[in-house]
C-alpha cells in the first residue's frame, strides 16, 4: 500500500500524507488524524530504511539518565517512559534508554553525537550546573531536558514548579496554626531536590525551620529520621517530605508512636503523597503534579517539535502542582 493510494482516497496530496506520517507539525490536527486512521486501517507502515535514506534521520530518540538515580526504578518514572515510548511510536520513532555513568558522561555524549544513532536526546535528572547540558549547548544537537538548571535557559525543557509545590504545603501548614515544620528531604544533587527544599524555606518567611534533614531517599531513612525527631523534647507539628518513599517511612514512625491521629497528632505532607504500593494507610497532604502518562505525552510532543525544527527556546514548559487534602 503506497502513500499515493492513501492520498487519493482522502483527496490530499502525497506530500501532505507523507509529512503527517513522518511527524511534521505543519499538518492540521484533524487532517493528521484522518491520515493516521486511514493508514492504520490499510495496515500501512513506512519502510524504515527507505525513510532514513530519504530524510537523513535515525528515527530514534535517546533518553540519557544516570544509572545511580533512584527515580529510574520508580513506578512513576517507568509509567512516564511507557507513555513516552508509546507516543513516539505513533511517529515511527524508537526510544533508546542510554545509561549515563557519572565518570563517563562526557564520552557517552560524544560517542552518541558522532554515531548519528539518534535524532534528539532527552536528558534526565538535571543538576544545577549540569555538565551534560553544558556540553550539549556547545553543539547544535537537538536535546530536551527533564528539569531546569542554572545554565543559560536557551534550550528546550519540561519541568514542574517544585518551588511552588513546597510553598503550597508550608502555607497550608501555617494556616492550620502549625509553626514547628520539619523538612525531610533527599540528599541527591538535583535541581528538583534543591528547588523543593528552597520552596520550604521561602514559604516559612520569618518562621524558623524546625529542622531540615537530607537523607537517602528510602523508607528506612524516612522512618529513622522521624523517630529521631519524635525523641526530641519538642517534636515537630508538621513533617514535609520531598518524595513518596520518605513519606511512607515517616508515616510508619508516626503510627508506631501513636502520633498519626487524635490529640497530639503530627501532620504529614509530601510530594506525590504515599507510594502506590504503600503497605499502610495514613492521612497525608499530597503535593500532586501531572500524571506520568500526561508528562510522557507532553515530552514526546515537544521532542517531535524539536526534531521538526522548532526553536529550542520556544519549547519550555512549566507545569504547576497542587495540594490534595486527605478525605
Amino acid at each position: 500500500m503506497s502513500l499515493k493510494a492513501i492520498a487519493a482516497v482522502l483527496g490530499l496530496s502525497v506530500t501532505t500524507v507523507s509529512r503527517a506520517l513522518n511527524g511534521y507539525q505543519d499538518v492540521a490536527h484533524e487532517t493528521r488524524k484522518r491520515i493516521e486512521e486511514e493508514a492504520q486501517r490499510r495496515g500501512y507502515r513506512p519502510n524504515a530504511a527507505a525513510r532514513r535514506l530519504k530524510t537523513g534521520r535515525a528515527n530514534a530518540v535517546g533518553l540519557v539518565y544516570p544509572i545511580n538515580s533512584t527515580p529510574l526504578s520508580g513506578s512513576d518514572f517507568s509509567d512516564m517512559l511507557l507513555a513516552l515510548d508509546h507516543h513516539l511510536a505513533r511517529y515511527e520513532i524508537n526510544l533508546l534508554l542510554l545509561a549515563d555513568k557519572q565518570q563517563q558522561s562526557q564520552s557517552t555524549l560524544t560517542r552518541l553525537l558522532r554515531s548519528g544513532a539518534v535524532d534528539a536526546l532527552i536528558v534526565g535528572h538535571t543538576t544545577p550546573e549540569d555538565s551534560r547540558l553544558h556540553a550539549l549547548l556547545q553543539t547544535n544537537f537537538r536535546f530536551l531536558a527533564l528539569g531546569r538548571s542554572d545554565l543559560p535557559s536557551t534550550y528546550a525543557w519540561f519541568d514542574v514548579d517544585h518551588l511552588a509545590g513546597s510553598q503550597l504545603a508550608v502555607s497550608w501548614s501555617l494556616a492550620q496554626g502549625r509553626q514547628r515544620i520539619a523538612w525531610l528531604g533527599s540528599h541527591e544533587n538535583s535541581t528538583r531536590v534543591r528547588d523543593r527544599r528552597q520552596g520550604y524555606l521561602t514559604a516559612l518567611g520569618d518562621v524558623a525551620p524546625y529542622a531540615m534533614a537530607a537523607v537517602t531517599p528510602s523508607r528506612r531513612a524516612g522512618y529513622h529520621q522521624t523517630r529521631e525527631w519524635l525523641a526530641e523534647a519538642s517534636a515537630p507539628e508538621v513533617i514535609i517530605t520531598d518524595c513518596a518513599v520518605l513519606a511512607e517511612g515517616a508515616a510508619l514512625a508516626l503510627q508506631q508512636a501513636g502520633r498519626a491521629a487524635g490529640e497530639g497528632a503530627i501532620l504529614l505532607a509530601g510530594w506525590e503523597g504515599l507510594p502506590r504500593d504503600a503497605i499502610l494507610d495514613h492521612p497525608i497532604v499530597a503535593i500532586r503534579q501531572a500524571t506520568p502518562y500526561q508528562a510522557g505525552e507532553q515530552v514526546a510532543e515537544m521532542v517531535m517539535q524539536l526534531i521538526n525544527g522548532a526553536p529550542p527556546e520556544t519549547l519550555q514548559t512549566l507545569w504547576q502542582p497542587w495540594l490534595q487534602l486527605p478525605a
